[in-house]
């Protein structure tokens, strides 16, 4: 069996998935773990909104001209197949999610905060999905910083703060990473 210290230091982004669906429990799950991440004062700033498939093509025209952007700026030869790619990202993922974030202008500090906690809770959603065999990958890409998407999603930017898609379903495989020790990353002050 695996423990839950194996979970968290063999989870691994994933860029490519299965077909294969998602049980409706295993997603459950993993929303009532992000659901019960840490949070300062208790302020709960995450939302979660399932984008299905409608909405998905609704995105389409912006994940396409944007696309199209990137693969001019790279000097890209393959416009077409990176058009594909881009529009593959979006429909051909088994779960996907846009994961928000309070704003709060008037406080900074608490927005920092409330970012950071719901980082913790997309965190959890990863690790429970992991431990579920379900891959996971957290995007920030320019589709969601783009008005038109919190149009399409029915999100009101002056409230909420996309912090990234949420792409999840069954790995076609998983990469191997080095990571740094923590010996690598830690300073012990006397």
């Amino acid at each position: 069996m695996t423990t839950f210290q194996q979970h968290l230091v063999s989870r691994r982004t994933i860029y490519k998935f299965t077909d294969e669906d998602v049980s409706a429990d295993v997603i459950d799950q993993a929303l009532e773990a992000a659901a019960a991440a840490p949070c300062h004062k208790h302020t709960h700033p995450w939302k979660f909104y399932s984008i299905g498939e409608k909405a998905r093509i609704s995105l389409l025209p912006d994940v396409k001209r944007l696309a199209e952007i990137k693969s001019r700026k790279k000097g890209s030869q393959r416009l077409e197949e990176d058009l594909q790619r881009a529009v593959e990202k979006i429909l051909h993922v088994p779960v996907l999610f846009a994961i928000t974030s309070k704003r709060n202008p008037s406080d900074l500090f608490r927005e920092k905060e409330d970012y950071a906690a719901t980082v913790c809770a997309l965190h959890n959603m990863v690790l429970s999905f992991w431990a579920n065999g379900v891959g996971s990958m957290w995007s920030t890409g320019s589709i969601t910083r783009e008005e038109q998407t919190y149009q399409h999603l029915g999100i009101d930017p002056e409230k909420e703060e996309i912090i990234g898609f949420l792409k999840a379903g069954y790995p076609q495989s998983i990469p191997t990473v080095r990571k740094p020790h923590f010996s690598e990353v830690t300073t012990n002050l006397h």
